[in-house]
């Protein structure tokens, strides 16, 4: 990836505050001549990231016939292409490494035992939807409930005020890449399971305990589009933007 190809990333967007120290450090050596993969390392082996387990390596690295989460799992080492999405994959190992790791092992486990068949099967699937495209919300049983039916103008209008005590946390690398041009569409998958845990202060350790094998082959998500969330998208402050039945689907009947 050549160092412009990170001038669309605004790291001002509120769904990469939280990853913006390590984003922008690493953005800094890209922009000095670094792979995205001598980036990250970079920043690991200097302290100013904690270690995640892993280190990163060129796409090259990873020998023909052999999976992706496989290769990761035996060699500690992660294939990384010069591109928005395995840049955003850094971001996410650098902030959540138990949870990688746990996606990581919970891949490996089933290309173990099933091999690499051309349907992932049911808990890769899932694996693979959460580490794309999924997200945490930490809030109030409110908008959780409002959230698990779908009830948008409850969600976004009514409890409105609730989202003061909520994050809204984007584990998803191609969900991060998707929103460095938004659109009212782009929609995240929220992990349900964690809704009850009080995990504030470490975000990565409660997840990565509460990841369950059994339950993420059910796909235990709810969507939510994400320019909704108050705050995060100036249109929504006019809250017919909530009135597009295309993006904000009701349930579906039986």
């Amino acid at each position: 990836m050549a160092a412009g190809g990170l001038t669309h990333v605004d790291w001002q967007r509120p769904w990469l505050a939280p990853l913006a120290v390590l984003g922008q450090q690493a953005c800094a050596h890209i922009q000095a001549g670094a792979s995205v993969a001598d980036a990250f390392n970079a920043l690991i082996e200097a302290g100013a990231a904690p270690d995640p387990g892993v280190r990163f390596v060129p796409q090259s690295s990873l020998p023909p016939g052999v999976a992706y989460e496989q290769f990761i799992h035996a060699e500690g080492r992660v294939p990384t292409r010069d591109n928005l999405h395995d840049f955003f994959n850094g971001v996410i190992w650098l902030h959540y490494p138990a949870t990688k790791r746990c996606f990581n092992r919970l891949q490996a486990r089933v290309i173990a035992a099933e091999g690499v068949g051309a349907r992932r099967g049911p808990l890769r699937d899932a694996l693979s939807l959460f580490d794309e495209n999924g997200a945490l919300l930490l809030a109030p049983p409110l908008l959780h409930a409002a959230l698990a039916e779908r009830q948008w103008r409850r969600l976004f209008v009514e409890l409105r005020p609730l989202w003061r005590q909520a994050r809204l946390l984007l584990i998803g690398h191609a969900l991060l890449e998707k929103l460095v041009t938004p659109r009212k569409p782009i929609t995240a998958h929220v992990y349900k399971a964690l809704a009850a845990i009080d995990c504030v202060v470490n975000v990565d350790g409660c997840l990565a305990a509460d990841l369950d094998a059994a339950q993420l082959a059910a796909k235990p998500f709810n969507p939510l589009p994400v320019l909704g969330v108050p705050l995060w998208w100036p249109e929504n402050e006019n809250f017919c933007f909530y009135d597009d039945p295309l993006v904000f689907r009701g349930t579906r009947t039986p």
